[in-house]
């Protein structure tokens, strides 16, 4: 069962319908249209060769999957990407292969990203001279612990 409709729209020949793998997946695979190589350190931005109409009040996130990061060091930049509701043009993800020495190589059609779609809600942005209080207050990067506190 579909919770949303999300048109989609071939612009190559060869792409594919984002899908997701196992039933309850939270993101549906993105594929690369043509074959390719990313060196140690390299960024690329890889075409997928689909667009969509995400409805009004939605977005698409690009995730990286985590078996490319975790046997070959290959991420999403930008991680998560967006996709807002109103772009029509072809879903491109950024990678990056942070392997120091070695390169990766894709065929067509391999995975490398999944979409998620989600709901959002727009925000009203208020100017205040105080924000209300917290318990956790201004503590950042690092404030709650971990490896950093050892």
């Amino acid at each position: 069962m579909s919770d949303v409709e999300v048109l989609f729209r071939r612009l190559h020949a060869d792409a594919e319908l984002p899908v997701y793998a196992h039933p309850g997946d939270a993101g549906a695979d993105l594929r690369c249209v043509e074959a390719f190589s990313l060196a140690p350190g390299e960024r690329r931005l890889v075409g997928t060769g689909v667009a969509l109409a995400l409805p009004e009040g939605y977005a698409g996130f690009v995730h990286p999957r985590s078996g490319l990061a975790a046997r070959f060091g290959v991420t999403v930049l930008n991680a998560p990407g967006t996709v807002d509701a109103g772009y029509r043009g072809e879903i491109l993800v950024c990678l990056l292969n942070t392997d120091r020495d070695r390169a990766v190589a894709f065929a067509a059609g391999d995975r490398i990203a999944q979409l998620v779609v989600s709901a959002v809600r727009r925000a009203e942005f208020v100017v205040v001279e105080e924000l209300p209080g917290s318990v956790r207050g201004i503590g950042g990067h690092g404030s709650t612990g971990g490896i950093l506190a050892r």
